[in-house]
């Protein structure tokens, strides 16, 4: 599937937007773009989780038509801080999928989790643009929303730093002359740590994440290298890849965020500071661009580029995201879910750290060989998986 499905050709300005997941850390920093550029953009519709009170400043900040909260119990709260805006609140799923499906130019999907399948698919079936930064799109529901792609001539816009690089060094349109792609990955906190370390980790030193300031679960997840695997599920649904074409390779000073292997002996790469900001730029002006305040590349300051094979031993989640890809089906859903657990059963100090992996390989164990065609199928797997993995913690856990 090529990403660029369409190509936007605006008659008007300004454009459209939504934001589901507008309070989390890739939420946050769409609203920061959005503010600094109030003449190119109107905002329909803001959607959070529960943080009611941060969701009203950003609505009556971008004068957003609709704001909603996912929790219902927090509606009063947002109703509240919104009276007498003219701003609308909701609340509640039913309100989520309606404000998704609201017609804007373009939309953020980053409402992460499970929660964010239905939503998404909403914001897809409109057949517009969607920023895509909520992985578990693709990794645990890629067959049903590619065919919802299809099927409304949607374009996927991936907001990943690695995907949306991979995007950009395939600007060229020689898809078909590509020979294999490689996602960089900075090797967490534990890139140099021991086994024995790894297995005394606290929830405090797997957060220290030495370039990205990202949220605790995707922090954990780039501790373990999960977040790398879950990536490399995602990059074989975005581009139409077999997982031999998709390699990985760790790059402590991320400059390079992702590179594209020609048949002709060429390679594409795209490079710049660590800063979420320039992908969600890259996604919401595309396809022009627009600017951004992120810290500019100083080749000089870097000094040099490292680069080495990632460690299969110290990072087994790498290897079983490789496994749940090969075995397709429903395993990348299996292999989502139990990760979800395992990662909040370490934040919760209810298992080690090396335990995660641990978790997630014996749920695909348990469960073997499923499909999930449709989402209904992909929740209900997804719900299963997560049972199956409370139930298969380490004996330490409560």
């Amino acid at each position: 599937m090529n990403p660029a499905q369409a190509s936007f050709s605006p008659s008007s300005t300004p454009r459209t937007v939504s934001v589901l997941g507008s309070t989390g850390s890739v939420g946050t920093q769409t609203i920061e773009l959005l503010t600094a550029d109030p003449d190119s953009f109107r905002v329909r519709a803001l959607v959070a989780g529960r943080n009611a009170a941060l969701l009203a400043e950003q609505a009556i900040a971008l004068r957003a038509e609709i704001a909603v909260v996912a929790d219902p119990s927090v509606y009063g709260v947002l109703r509240d801080a919104l009276a007498g805006t003219g701003i609308e609140a909701a609340a509640g799923a039913d309100a989520v999928n309606q404000a998704a499906a609201l017609q804007a130019d373009w939309t953020m999907a980053a409402i992460t989790g499970a929660a964010g399948l239905a939503p998404t698919l909403a914001a897809i079936r409109r057949g517009a643009f969607v920023g895509l930064a909520n992985k578990e799109a693709l990794v645990s529901a890629g067959d049903v929303m590619l065919r919802a792609v299809k099927e409304a001539g949607a374009t996927l816009l991936p907001v990943d730093s690695e995907h949306n690089a991979i995007f950009q060094s395939l600007a060229d349109g020689n898809r078909g002359s590509v020979e294999k792609i490689v996602l960089t990955a900075s090797g967490g906190p534990f890139r140099t740590s021991s086994l024995d370390d790894m297995r005394r980790a606290t929830p405090e030193v797997a957060l220290r994440h030495p370039v990205w300031s990202m949220g605790a679960k995707i922090s954990i997840d780039s501790a373990t290298m999960m977040n790398k695997g879950l990536e490399v599920i995602e990059a074989a649904r975005l581009f139409s890849l077999d997982a031999a074409e998709i390699e990985v390779l760790v790059h402590p000073q991320s400059v390079i965020h992702g590179l594209v292997y020609y048949h002709d002996g060429s390679v594409m790469a795209q490079l710049g500071s660590p800063d979420m900001r320039i992908p969600i730029a890259h996604t919401l002006a595309w396809p022009r661009r627009m600017a951004t305040v992120s810290r500019r590349l100083n080749l000089v300051a870097v000094s040099r580029l490292e680069f080495e094979e990632p460690d299969m031993v110290r990072f087994p989640a790498l290897r079983l995201a490789r496994e749940a890809l090969q075995a397709g089906g429903g395993a990348p859903t299996i292999l989502n879910a139990a990760n979800e657990i395992a990662v909040e059963a370490f934040l919760q100090r209810r298992i080690g750290f090396l335990d995660i992996a641990d978790t997630v390989g014996r749920v695909l164990h348990r469960l073997g060989t499923r499909t999930a065609d449709t989402l209904d199928d992909v929740i209900a797997l997804d719900a299963l998986a997560r049972r199956i993995a409370l139930d298969v913690l380490p004996a330490q856990a409560a």
